[in-house]
This record gives C-alpha cells, sequence and structure tokens, in this order.
C-alpha cells in the first residue's frame, strides 16, 4: 500500500482553509445579529447589519449544501 502525500496534504490544506472560512463566516453572521438587536435596543435601525448578516448565513448554507451536492453526486 503507497500512500500519496502529496495528495493527503492538499486535501489537508483545502479542508482545513474551507473550515476556517465557513466558520469566519457564520462568526459574522452571528456579530451582525447582535449588533442588529443592539441597535433596536438603542432604537436605531441596523438593516445593514441585519442584511449582512442574513448574507453570511446564506454563504455558508450554499457552501454546505455544495458540499453535500459533492458528496451525492
Amino acid at each position: 500500500m503507497k500512500i500519496d502525500w502529496a495528495a493527503l496534504g492538499s486535501v489537508f490544506g483545502v479542508s482545513l482553509v474551507t473550515t476556517v472560512a465557513l466558520v469566519g463566516l457564520f462568526t459574522l453572521g452571528v456579530v451582525g445579529l447582535s449588533k442588529q438587536e443592539r441597535a433596536a435596543a438603542q432604537g436605531g435601525s441596523a438593516t445593514l447589519a441585519r442584511t449582512g448578516a442574513y448574507a453570511c448565513f446564506a454563504l455558508c448554507l450554499a457552501a454546505v449544501a455544495y458540499g453535500i451536492y459533492l458528496i451525492v453526486a
């Protein structure tokens, strides 16, 4: 049995970058929603924060759906 270390390293690197990117996007979404709640509590409107948060969540959902598509196809 021979292990292709270059391919294994490539898969590890892509998986690491993708995981960090998805966690970062989700974190930005949560921060956007918390800023929206804070602005609403102070009587202001933070539609940009809410829109950005929803965009981050939509990108996370799209990335997960694409990953499931790659696994199934």
